[in-house]
């Protein structure tokens, strides 16, 4: 602000006589805008991942039109923009592969145009988080909005949502479903708009940003056909004109209290693992010191409130009906940073201050928990010399202390091509190890790490074993699955080199996670490791492979810690 004028960002193009001011609003009256529209009013830009290759966000053109009506109401110019759409559906060989590559998009197609504050239109799994790495690194006002669950599926008179997808399978491997049932129930799992219907990733990235403070209240579990979704729309292109005029940015609300904040929120709802990894990307966009040993101290002390699955059993649409999720930040407020402000400039008891509970069932007291265990653990030991990460909530408790014979598959395809093989050497007691689909190993880090049980186990009714890889899990995945080992096999540390018949020690309540494998031998079989062959790669995947860290500090590109300011260095014209 200079002598009550606001210094809008978008002026150093709108604002300029002469040829370079004729070329840029010429070519914005050749759509029609007037040159008056564009005069001393915020331009906000639209960052839309609507795609029909990305289901979840499928109605995100609707969303699009609500949030610039409220632009247009609050006194700023919206103009919308595509960036690469990330759909965890149809994405081969992994979302994850180009969540980093989106965070560029976005980054770079903020910087580059007339932009004073953004909304940040996120739906399916990594579009939260890259859509939100991105803006961090330009740090202009920014909020999101996210798309919202989808209405819980019905099958055969009963509720089911994504995580029922690992049910079935398992079932339909077992015998116990045929093909026609998996195809009736297929066709009652979604039924509207919107991502999956349970506390999967996409509804824990929902829930992370309302946490942090980067998105309206009851932003999280809206469904995405209700009608309030549109009106939450609406408000945040009002809200986004007001931070603009407010200067508040990303760097303003995403504070170290606001992280731990979210940590803390994430432990209550019985968040997905995948939470872990965004975050820790986040915090390193933004310059926050944020490392993978806190997420299990913040989770400490923390219960699941949250009935819903996987670790549960209701749905992210009763959720929204029970309340939402500033009843749990209120609950949860003795733990909280209280005083963290939000995009729409109230702290965050401010906004929870009137939150009303009308299920508690669904969403239970702090005092009487819907579980005790909650959050997610991290573990280390000699297996993950970096740490790896577990959801007990999520486990079978039986499992949590366990020593059990390694059964090893080097990569995914080894996997395929063993786990039904009838002399494959495995009980219920053993340890399922899967190597090589970590960030650099596969490349990209897949949601394999639940892997399915071996075929002869499901006949005899086994239904969970430990399972332990250096990828990732869907947040809508369930059972005893330790995830992230960090170093990943490809980087060559010890988890590279357990092998078939060696005894792993899983110790959940002291954090541990080791190979009963002495140093010496360790490190004998580290100097004859091999990796293996690697995928001929180009363009994007070898800039990956080169660039991307490991799991313990976000799978970012080691190149992009840090913010990068919304300043031009050159000028085209």
């Amino acid at each position: 602000m200079k002598n009550g004028e606001l210094m809008l960002r978008s002026r150093d193009w709108f604002g300029r006589s002469g040829k370079d001011g004729f070329i840029y609003r010429a070519w914005m009256k050749k759509q029609g805008i007037p040159a008056y529209e564009l005069e001393g009013k915020p331009i906000i830009g639209i960052c839309n991942t609507w795609s029909e290759l990305t289901p979840c966000n499928s109605h995100f053109r609707e969303l699009a039109e609500s949030v610039k009506r409220g632009v247009l109401e609050a006194g700023g110019y919206p103009v919308e923009f595509p960036v690469m759409s990330l759909g965890e559906t149809l994405m081969k060989p992994t979302a994850m592969l180009y969540r980093n590559l989106v965070s560029m998009d976005v980054e770079e197609s903020i910087r580059a145009n007339p932009l004073d504050g953004v909304v940040l239109l996120c739906g399916c799994d990594k579009t939260t988080p890259a859509l939100v790495m991105g803006a961090c690194s330009v740090n202009i006002p920014a909020i999101v909005v996210s798309g919202g669950p989808m209405l819980t599926g019905r099958h055969k008179g009963r509720s089911i949502g994504t995580s029922d997808i690992w049910r079935f399978s398992e079932d339909l491997r077992a015998g116990r479903m045929t093909d026609e049932e998996l195809t009736l129930a297929e066709a009652g799992m979604c039924r509207s708009d919107g991502h999956c219907a349970v506390m999967g990733t996409a509804s824990t990235m929902a829930c992370m940003v309302e946490a942090l403070g980067l998105s309206l209240p009851d932003n999280a579990a809206i469904p995405a056909p209700d009608s309030a979704r549109k009106v939450l729309s609406h408000l945040s292109g009002i809200e986004i004109v007001k931070m603009v005029r407010a200067d508040r940015k990303p760097s303003d609300i995403l504070t170290r209290e606001a992280f731990e904040n979210a940590i803390r929120v994430n432990a209550a709802i019985g968040g997905s693992t995948n939470f872990v990894i965004h975050l820790l990307a986040i915090a390193g966009r933004i310059g926050v010191p944020l490392a993978l040993e806190d997420f299990d101290k913040f989770s400490a002390g923390i219960p699941l409130m949250a009935n819903l699955q996987p670790s549960g059993e209701f749905f992210m649409e009763d959720l929204y009906y029970a309340g939402g999720l500033q009843v749990i930040m209120r609950e949860l407020q003795a733990h909280l940073h209280t005083g963290c402000i939000t995009a729409n400039g109230k702290t965050i008891a401010e906004n929870f201050s009137n939150a009303c509970c009308y299920n508690e069932a669904v969403i239970a007291r702090a005092d009487n928990p819907f579980n005790e265990v909650s959050g997610i653990v991290v573990l280390q030991g000699n297996l993950c010399e970096n740490g790896a990460v577990i959801k007990p909530s999520a486990a079978s408790p039986h499992l949590m202390q366990h020593r059990g014979r390694a059964v090893v598959f080097e990569n995914i395809d080894d996997y395929k091509h063993r786990i039904d093989d009838p002399g494959l050497e495995v009980d219920e007691s053993s340890v399922l190890v899967l190597k090589n689909v970590g960030p650099k190993g596969y490349p990209g880090m897949p949601e394999v790490g639940n892997m399915g049980l071996p075929g002869r186990l499901l006949d005899k009714g086994i239904t969970d074993m430990v399972r332990i890889s250096d990828g990732r899990m869907s947040g809508t995945g369930f059972g005893t699955v330790v995830l992230h080992a960090s170093p990943e096999a490809a980087a060559g540390g010890n988890f590279a080199v357990v092998r078939t018949g060696d005894i792993i020690v899983l110790d959940v309540p002291n954090r541990l996670l080791a190979v009963e494998v002495p140093a010496e031998e360790l490190e004998e079989r580290k100097r004859n490791w091999k990796p293996q062959p690697e995928h001929t790669a180009r363009g994007y995947v070898s800039l990956f492979t080169k660039h991307v860290e490991q799991a313990n500090l976000g799978a970012d590109f080691d190149f992009l810690k840090g913010m990068s300011g919304s300043e031009v260095t050159r000028d085209s014209h």
